[in-house]
């Protein structure tokens, strides 16, 4: 009896280890990847910080590329689960998107303030190197369009500035991984918008376009000014003022002006 009794135990225990019997033998045509976007940031403190914050506390990312000479790319969170990284945050139909997004950290100070300013700090090639060949694998694996590459700014422009205006968002784009507006569009645009500059509504509605969560009021409030320093910050890093200004007028021309389909 005793034996009988041990042998139903370890059965009993046996199934609840490894789940319920599932049979894979079809799969549904009607499926895709969980994750939509991948979404880069700055750890704004040093390596050993950033190991000890994204792995102990609440705040997580599915990887962080250190800032050493030869960097590495930890896995700190695996691809299938949602990691804390985005937190309230919007890109065209989407929010919250930890749910939708691989997040990536990427070491590296942020920025200091001093009596002139912020001082912004520079990311080594080598490690822009490391991420466009991570950046690559996770594009090609989740077919990942360019335009969900995205900054924490990008996504929560109210509240974030990382990775900040000295991320080197025009190397991603030669690599076909972001989407960039074209020198020639914009160039033939700026005179136009030199000689007249587009009221704020009209910058609301692009902005909202591209796919930020932008007030559609008409009025120049904060809200819309962080709105379009975000953009500044990953289009024109030169000046991050906020201000609606031609150059970034032609810049939203170039990325959201419909196609011209050739005649028939």
């Amino acid at each position: 009896m005793k034996t009988l009794l041990a042998t139903l135990l370890i059965a009993l225990l046996t199934g609840c280890a490894t789940g319920p019997a599932i049979d894979h033998t079809y799969s549904a045509k009607g499926q895709s990847s969980r994750v939509k976007f991948v979404v880069l940031h700055y750890t704004a403190i040093n390596l050993p910080q950033s190991i000890k914050v994204l792995t102990q506390q609440t705040v997580s990312s599915h990887y962080l590329l250190t800032d050493e000479a030869a960097p590495i790319v930890y896995g700190l969170v695996d691809e299938t689960r949602q990691s804390n990284h985005a937190g309230v945050s919007n890109w065209k139909n989407y929010t919250l998107l930890n749910g939708s997004s691989i997040g990536i950290e990427i070491v590296n100070p942020g920025f200091t303030e001093s009596p002139t300013g912020r001082i912004w700090y520079p990311f080594p090639q080598a490690q822009v190197d490391r991420l466009i060949v991570l950046l690559q694998d996770i594009v090609k694996r989740h077919n990942i369009p360019p335009e969900n590459i995205l900054g924490h700014s990008d996504i929560a422009p109210q509240r974030k500035q990382d990775p900040g205006p000295m991320f080197p968002w025009d190397q991603l784009a030669r690599h076909g991984l972001v989407a960039w507006p074209d020198a020639a569009k914009v160039a033939a645009a700026r005179p136009v918008y030199d000689l007249m500059l587009p009221d704020v509504a009209w910058f609301q509605a692009r902005l909202a376009t591209v796919g930020y969560a932008v007030p559609q009021t008409g009025l120049l409030d904060e809200a819309t000014r962080n709105v379009i320093a975000a953009f500044q910050m990953k289009y024109r890093p030169v000046t991050i003022d906020g201000a609606p200004d031609a150059e970034t007028a032609a810049l939203l021309d170039a990325l959201t002006a419909p196609a011209i389909k050739p005649a028939a």
